[in-house]
């Protein structure tokens, strides 16, 4: 009985250091990259280090980082993507090649616009700039 505890406890210890293992590496792979990649693109690259990971572990661990705030979420139309820059930022997304760029603006003054403009008090700004990029001018 006793030893039975043990190797379920330890069996146990295992799985969450090993599922930490797996949202370490995740998390490191979205981080590492300014592609803000798609779950298919981490999971490939996830795979490099962790071969027999499934692509639903690589869904769930983007979610539970998502939801705790260690990365972002970004809808792009239809398609989910991921950013390890977490500081407030915006982007810029060419039409032609779909690449996604981190730019920085002044929220303060766009709160401040926004609010005197249209009488309405923004809590958040979040904007993606959608044009071309000067490979494809």
């Amino acid at each position: 009985n006793f030893c039975s505890q043990i190797k379920s406890k330890s069996i146990k210890f295992i799985l969450i250091m090993r599922n930490s293992l797996q949202r370490d590496s995740i998390k490191n792979v979205v981080c590492s990259t300014k592609c803000h990649p798609t779950a298919d693109w981490v999971y490939k690259e996830v795979r490099k280090l962790i071969p027999n990971i499934s692509l639903g572990t690589v869904y769930r661990n983007l979610s539970q980082l998502s939801d705790n705030g260690l990365i972002k979420t970004i809808q792009d139309g239809s398609v989910t993507r991921y950013d390890g820059n977490v500081t407030a930022h915006h982007h810029l997304k060419c039409y032609r090649c779909e690449n996604i760029k981190d730019i920085n603006l002044n929220d303060l003054k766009l709160k401040k616009i926004i609010r005197s403009k249209f009488d309405f008090v923004p809590s958040d700004i979040e904007i993606t700039v959608i044009g071309t990029c000067k490979k494809h001018k």
